[in-house]
């Protein structure tokens, strides 16, 4: 497709290998490689030296920072965020000298959730929407919606709003609201949303 008949970016130095699909007004950095059989949405940016692997799902007004492989197994929902250098694993028990592209497991990011920088995503796992990863977590297991999670291993630590600020329930509060947009959320165990 020549570069006048595109509503996407790709920069010169990024290769795109056939077929792919990429959204309208998605742009695709310096020394990027996306991947045959990859879906990527509208609106995303994909930054320097990032890896977006066969078969990968992004959705809309997914922000992927730089240095970052997102691998076969994993799909990313709408407005999903993964910071500078963060990691997807695909396999459990890698080793160099035994295939095991048949033994991939899905990772799902859903909507809206945040991924800091240098964290780590141990695949076979969910990340509930809006939820977010502290820098430097090691995420080995589900992680609910609207969750703060941090640590090696992850751990909650709290809950977030959509428009990611900190959720305050006092003690035996189910209800909060957000300080900064004024959203009231209702909590139950490790379950929190948006009250009705």
């Amino acid at each position: 497709m020549n570069s006048d008949q595109r509503d996407y970016f790709i920069h010169e130095s990024a290769y795109v290998d056939e077929p792919s699909v990429i959204g309208a007004g998605t742009k695709i950095w310096h020394f990027s490689h996306v991947m045959k059989n990859s879906r990527i949405g509208e609106r995303c940016n994909i930054g320097q030296n990032v890896v977006i692997s066969p078969d990968v799902v992004i959705g809309n007004n997914v922000k992927i920072q730089n240095n970052v492989s997102v691998y076969t197994g994993c799909i990313l929902e709408d407005d999903v965020f993964c910071g500078p250098s963060m990691v997807f694993t695909n396999v459990m028990n890698p080793r160099s000298h035994v295939s095991r592209k048949d033994e991939y497991k899905s990772t799902l990011v859903r909507q809206g959730a945040s991924l800091g920088a240098n964290c780590t995503v141990v695949c076979g796992t969910t990340i509930g929407r809006y939820a977010f990863v502290g820098a430097g977590s090691v995420v080995t297991k589900d992680i609910p919606d609207y969750a703060l999670v941090y640590g090696n291993p992850a751990r909650l630590h709290g809950w977030m709003c959509a428009c990611g600020i900190a959720l305050e329930f006092g003690d035996g509060d189910d209800r909060g609201t957000c300080r900064a947009c004024g959203v009231e959320y209702k909590k139950s165990g490790r379950h929190v949303a948006p009250a009705a």
